[in-house]
This record gives C-alpha cells, sequence and structure tokens, in this order.
C-alpha cells in the first residue's frame, strides 16, 4: 500500500487501519511535516518516501527519498507492485496529477482527494477508484446493486451555520476553522463553511454512481450520512459515528466483518435536526444544478474557490467574498469544456487568471 498525504488527517487514519489488520505499508508522502513523516518511517519501514517540499528532503530519516511534485510521481511509479492499492489523500488541485498516474501505473485507487474526481472525473477509470468519503461510502453501503431514484448527501452546515447572516461579512479566518463536529485541514474547513465542500461531493456522486437527481441538507449532528431514495417510494439511510476509520477500512480491505467503530446507540440520541441550505448562507449552493447539468465545469468551481479560500486565509478578503470567486468564474466559462486532461490544466490556468482579475 502506498499512502500519499500520510500526516494528515486521513493519512492518520489510514495508518492506523494498516496497523490494526498488519497491512504493508510500502511507500508514505508527506508535504513537509518531517516530524510526523519520521516517526511513520520508524513504525511502519517503509520501503519508499516522498516529501512534497523539497527544501524539507534532508529531514527525512530514509535512505530512499523521493522529492517535490515530480518525485511523488517516481515513487508512485517505483513503488508499483501488481493489485497494490494507493490512498490518495493529498489536498487540492495537486492531487489530480498523481491520481492519474496511478491509474495509467495499474494502482486501485482509495480517493480522499476529492479534486481528482470533480476536476477529471469523465476521464478518470472509475471502475478502479474506491472513495473514502462517509458520504460516499454511505451511498454505496445503502446502493448495493440497486438503481435509485434519487441520491441526498448530508452537511454539517460548517462553522457559521448559526451566524446571523449580516455577520458573516466580518468573520475571521480563525473563526471559520473553528468546526463544530470536528477538526479538519483548514482547506476543507473553510470549504464546509462555505457549502463548496458539498458541491464537490455532489459531483463525486455523480461520477461514482451515474446519478444526477442529487441533493443535499444540513444534519446538525453529522449521525446520518446519506439517504437513497428509490422507485418504490422508500428511502433508507446511513448512520454512523463521525469517523473516517469506517470507510478507510472498506477501502483498504474490501469487507470487514469486526467492530470499526462502536455503533450509534440511538437511545442516546435526544433529536436529529434538518436544514434546508440556505443559498442567503451559502451563496455557492446555487451553483448545484448547473453543476450537476455540467460537471465538466467542476476544474472551473475548484480553480476558482482554491484562489478565493486563500485570499480569505491571507485576510485579502471578506468570508462572504469567497463564493463570489466561483459564481463569476462558472458563470464566465460556462460554454468551455475540456477534450482531454491535458485541456483540463488549460482551463485551470484560465479560471484562475480570471479570479485573479476580479
Amino acid at each position: 500500500m502506498v499512502v500519499l498525504g500520510s500526516t494528515g488527517s486521513i493519512g492518520r487514519s489510514t495508518l492506523s487501519i494498516a496497523k490494526k489488520f498488519g497491512l504493508k505499508v510500502n511507500a508514505l508522502c508527506a508535504n513537509q511535516n518531517t516530524e510526523l513523516l519520521n516517526r511513520q518511517i520508524e513504525e511502519f519501514s517503509p520501503e519508499f518516501v516522498a516529501i512534497g517540499d523539497e527544501t524539507k528532503a534532508c529531514e527525512v530519516n530514509h535512505p530512499r527519498v523521493f522529492a517535490g511534485a515530480n518525485g511523488i510521481l517516481e515513487m508512485i511509479d517505483a513503488a508499483y507492485k501488481k493489485d497494490m492499492l494507493l490512498v490518495n489523500a493529498l489536498v487540492g488541485f495537486a492531487g489530480l496529477t498523481p491520481t492519474v498516474k496511478a491509474l495509467e501505473k495499474g494502482y486501485k485507487i482509495a480517493l480522499a482527494n476529492k479534486e481528482s474526481l470533480v476536476i477529471a472525473g469523465e476521464f478518470l477509470d472509475i471502475s478502479r477508484i474506491v472513495p473514502i468519503d462517509s458520504e460516499h461510502f454511505g451511498l454505496w453501503y445503502l446502493l448495493g446493486d440497486r438503481k435509485p431514484k434519487k441520491l441526498i448527501i448530508t452537511a454539517s452546515g460548517g462553522a457559521f451555520r448559526d451566524t446571523h447572516l449580516d455577520e458573516l461579512k466580518s468573520v475571521t479566518p480563525k473563526e471559520a476553522l473553528n468546526h463544530p463536529n470536528w477538526k479538519m485541514g483548514k482547506k476543507i474547513t473553510i470549504d464546509s463553511a462555505t457549502m463548496v465542500n458539498k458541491l464537490f461531493e455532489v459531483l463525486e456522486a455523480h461520477w461514482l454512481f451515474g446519478c444526477s437527481n442529487i441533493d443535499a441538507l444540513i444534519e446538525t449532528r453529522s449521525i446520518i450520512h446519506a439517504f437513497a431514495e428509490f422507485a418504490d417510494g422508500s428511502t433508507t439511510a446511513h448512520l454512523a459515528k463521525a469517523d473516517m476509520r469506517l470507510p478507510i477500512a472498506f477501502a483498504l480491505l474490501g469487507s470487514v466483518e469486526e467492530e470499526i467503530l462502536p455503533p450509534v446507540n440511538l437511545w442516546e440520541i435526544e433529536n436529529i435536526e434538518f436544514r434546508a441550505i440556505s443559498p442567503e448562507r451559502y451563496p455557492a449552493w446555487q451553483l448545484r444544478e448547473t453543476l450537476l447539468q455540467k460537471p465538466h465545469l467542476g476544474v472551473v468551481l475548484n480553480a476558482a474557490n482554491e484562489v478565493g479560500v486563500e485570499l480569505f486565509l491571507q485576510s485579502k478578503i471578506a468570508f462572504s467574498d469567497i463564493a463570489s470567486y466561483s459564481l463569476k468564474a462558472v458563470r464566465e466559462f460556462e460554454s468551455v469544456r475540456a477534450q482531454g486532461l491535458g485541456e483540463l490544466f488549460l482551463i485551470d490556468k484560465e479560471a484562475r487568471a480570471f479570479c485573479a482579475g476580479i
């Protein structure tokens, strides 16, 4: 097994499952946290190691260290063995090329890098991708071989789900990173607060399950992760504690016959609250129908959102301005469609340049 993003929350959970079930870890990749990476190297004895930040390569305690973006691709190539699993938990657009490389090489991919499917879903071999995501794991668990009428995923609502609308313009990056239900990386926490993360997951569900009737709602306890509606009028729900080790275990093992998490105690749940996703609070949610009709625009959404989030984290724009980048960029590039993977990189570059001029 190869783990990209081993020092992040998904990577750490992946390694905990690998340890629990005695799985061999052939290669590890981190961005710049060499202190934790070195502890992982000592514990799992990987054959290969990669570090995204080339300046940190000298700090890695391993004889075979690959460095930089190209180094990660070289490690993917060097580590490959037949039927090997690669876990891609890298963040953002940077995770796409490793996904493409791994598929070309022949890996099966346990995918936590949302952007790979959001940007390039129509060009990837979905049959060799298993999502590491509670919502999509929930949908997979519910569907089996049945065809759904509608898919519904849930959202936490993010850091500002209860904040007065008039106050959203003045919230700070520190406040935005205070997620009500769990701790995640900076980028995904901001995306949760703007609901862009849920737009990404809607697009992921489209590519993974071949469905265009997909919606989402807020479930504040993060106990229910997905619903599936069927033609007979029934709706089923997937409940589990909010812990990524469950979908990770299934992605790594294929099937699981022992307890990974304690089950939800229904007698302890006082209430479950559902809320509609309001475009007044989450302006980017206005793009859902457009993206389902034109899912190839995911590359534009991702590029614009990355620009907006970075500017907000640098305190250069207000939180309420982040969504405007996505809304304006999707309108500007609505008639643009890549004819292959190579063109995706050009569209990404053009969308970022457009956003730089907003």
